[in-house]
């Protein structure tokens, strides 16, 4: 059984379709008008709507571009008397699921509801689906590190509010899972949160990506597309690798901070969209703007609060922690025994010089699971991390300081004579 809105200025029309779809078990709600319709529909979640073109007050066609507001994922059926094949495309084009023309043919419009309500379903499976994935994603912030104790307590103040935040840290330190941290405690959690990254995508690109295009807008533009603004709309949405960003989009990434409207690119219809946007970059943007890379004016919007994720180096005492973490999470994932590291095996990690912050240690923590025996030892670390360190190495720069054997057994016989004098 369905909740189905049906919007029709036409009374007989509206009764003779409650009829049909009450005997056919649904649960049946009725509107006069667009406008009453939408006042409806922000108020309860309807399985389909089914609306008129010709309306008083607002016409079928301005309330379904409404209707893609409050309620996206909800399915719109458009009925009139007075359509053509152009007014069909038109509704088709601004989101309607299908169009029937007057008087509608009523084993087409059951087959067309039945349709609807498989596709409402299918959208609630996908974003449920979806949640957990990224549930799944959402890692926990592992470290007791003061640096790490201070990240954690400002998400927790920061993520239920509607501020924007700029992350900021080297690559691979961990702030793509800020922004998860940081999502997963707001309001907008039962929403998506849509990850872009600017570095990755083509400067030509971008400005399509992130607002999305009309068909024909440009040469490759077969068809519509929906931007990431609008897909995180009621949602998070993350843009990683900002001061990548080329100029022409940060303009419009700033208007659409500014003023909650989008245009997508080849379209001159400004679409609402409620999203939060998080924001990380690996760059000084200080610097960026004194070299005019990046705009000051947009970087005071995403900058509201400002979160820096410290390089691995500066934290060396979360090492032994997450490398416990990573043991297991991997031994789990290959189904294998969980391997054990040794405490001289921990402080040699310790020691190294992690470049590549958090994602080499997994990288490093991976590799010696695979190549190690039951235990990780500081030889492993020494041979399959830091190979330079091994002790077969450092005998080896110990032998290259001797030109020949008469050295190296002049240099023995002194220190042994030196031994003897001692002992």
């Amino acid at each position: 059984m369905a909740k189905i809105l049906i919007v029709d200025d036409e009374e007989a029309i509206r009764r003779t379709l409650r009829d049909i779809l009450e005997f056919e078990k649904h649960e049946v709600f009725e509107s006069a008008d667009g406008l009453d319709g939408l006042a409806q529909i922000k108020k309860t979640k309807y399985d389909v709507v089914i609306m008129d073109i010709k309306m008083p007050k607002m016409d079928g066609l301005e309330a379904l571009d409404r209707i893609q507001i409050i309620s996206p994922d909800t399915p719109v059926i458009m009925i009139s008397g007075h359509g053509n094949i152009e007014t069909a495309v038109e509704a088709v084009k601004k989101g309607a699921f299908d169009y029937i023309s007057k008087p509608p043919d009523l084993n087409r419009l059951l087959i067309t509801i039945r349709n609807a309500m498989d596709k409402s379903s299918l959208i609630t499976e996908t974003k449920v689906l979806k949640r957990r994935v990224a549930k799944s994603k959402t890692q926990e912030i592992i470290g007791d590190s003061a640096s790490i104790s201070k990240i954690k307590g400002t998400i927790e103040r920061v993520a239920p509010t509607e501020a924007r935040v700029l992350i900021t840290g080297g690559n691979g330190t961990g702030k793509e899972l800020v922004a998860r941290w940081i999502h997963e405690y707001s309001e907008r959690n039962k929403q998506s949160i849509v990850e872009v990254n600017c570095a990755a995508i083509p400067a030509e690109l971008i400005e399509s990506e992130l607002f999305g295009h009309e068909k024909g807008a440009f040469t490759s533009a077969h068809k519509q597309r929906i931007g990431k603004f609008e897909q995180a709309n009621g949602g998070t949405l993350f843009l990683d690798e900002i001061g990548d960003m080329s100029l022409s989009a940060q303009a419009k990434v700033l208007r659409a901070l500014q003023e909650s409207k989008i245009t997508r690119v080849g379209g001159d219809k400004e679409i609402k969209v409620n999203v939060r946007v998080l924001a990380a970059t690996n760059k000084d943007l200080r610097e960026e703007i004194s070299k005019g890379n990046f705009r000051e004016d947009l970087y005071h919007r995403l900058a509201v609060i400002i979160i820096h994720v410290p390089p691995l180096n500066e934290r060396r005492e979360d090492i032994p922690t997450l490398v416990q973490h990573f043991i297991q999470k991997i031994c789990e994932d290959y189904g294998m025994p969980l391997k054990v590291i040794n405490q001289k095996a921990l402080i040699a990690l310790q020691n190294v010089n992690w470049t590549g912050n958090i994602r080499e240690l997994r990288n490093v923590v991976e590799r010696l699971i695979i190549l190690s025996e039951k235990n990780i030892t500081e030889d492993d670390v020494y041979n399959y991390v830091m190979p330079s360190s091994a002790p077969e190495s450092r005998f080896g720069e110990f032998f290259d300081k001797f030109n020949n054997m008469d050295e190296l057994r002049t240099f023995i016989e002194g220190e042994y004579t030196k031994y003897k004098a001692v002992n």
